[in-house]
């Protein structure tokens, strides 16, 4: 199980802007003083060695990440502004004339987490297949409605592919794409839900738009009995800690701080799992 982000910026896809650009080269002219930079090889190893914030850059596009599972079929976390690159990505690899099935999984159906759809270029192309899982019941009407007169200039109506709308339910685990898949309602407007997937011993979980509560021991074991065991836990972190517990509370979103605390939580029920497991071993023995 292979993760790739295309868009990880909540609220509204950004580019870097002007002065941004003007910083970043800025500070790499700056670092370049006494390197022999002649060839386009060193030039390469240079800018290789620049720290990531640096060289590159990061948030740009709305929510959308890929799993690649090995299974054939693809899947793909909500339908941010990122869906268009993935989409042209996609194209490259396996072509307009090549069917292909895509697994999408919404974590809840805010514009931001949506509006990459229009875009995403497969769902024009006749022969695919879109799958959107998600747990809400008005999934469709939510894509449907985006695409209407007169937010858009193509109706839904006129999509080339077969869209499949597939309304889950939390707590139940289902197969998809080879993979064993389930859900948990987060505390966000409107609802919005984590998903938890397992397979290949590799288990990842994708907890955006989520506002925890950590003095909420309930709340909080839900949350540790989701992630535990997982590989990866993609987080919503977009505040502070301190905003997000004080100025910001109750607009549906966290702070790394509480991921890193929820992360610990199961290590912490991992490693008491561990010392019962032996503990019921030396009284077997005995």
């Amino acid at each position: 199980m292979k993760v790739r982000f295309w868009g990880t910026r909540g609220s509204i896809p950004v580019s870097i802007t002007a002065p941004g650009i003007r910083a970043k080269l800025a500070e790499a002219l700056a670092a370049s003083r006494g390197r022999d930079l002649s060839t386009p090889a060193a030039i390469d190893i240079f800018i290789d060695g620049l720290d990531f914030s640096l060289r590159g850059s990061y948030g740009g596009h709305s929510s959308c990440v890929a799993v690649l599972t090995g299974s054939g079929e693809h899947v793909i976390l909500d339908m941010g502004s990122g869906a268009r690159p993935l989409a042209q990505d996609l194209l490259t690899r396996f072509g307009a004339d090549q069917p292909q099935t895509y697994h999408v999984f919404m974590s809840h159906l805010h514009w931001d987490h949506t509006l990459g759809f229009p875009f995403f270029t497969p769902v024009f192309i006749p022969g695919n297949r879109i799958v959107i899982h998600s747990c809400h019941g008005d999934v469709e009407y939510a894509f449907r409605r985006q695409q209407a007169a007169p937010s858009f200039p193509v109706d839904f109506g006129q999509l080339g592919a077969e869209i499949v709308f597939d309304v889950l339910q939390p707590g139940k685990r289902y197969e998809v794409a080879g993979l064993k898949v389930s859900a948990l309602r987060q505390r966000h407007a409107g609802d919005s839900y984590g998903w938890r997937f397992e397979g290949e011993d590799k288990v990842l979980v994708y907890s955006t738009d989520s506002e925890h509560r950590l003095e909420n021991p309930g709340e909080q074991a839900r949350f540790v009995a989701f992630f535990h065991d997982a590989d990866l836990v993609i987080f919503d972190a977009m505040y502070s800690l301190l905003d997000a517990i004080s100025i910001r509370a109750d607009w549906g979103h966290s702070s790394n701080a509480v991921g890193v605390e929820l992360r610990m939580c199961c290590t912490r029920r991992a490693a008491w799992k561990r010392s019962r497991a032996a503990h019921a071993v030396q009284v077997d023995s005995a």
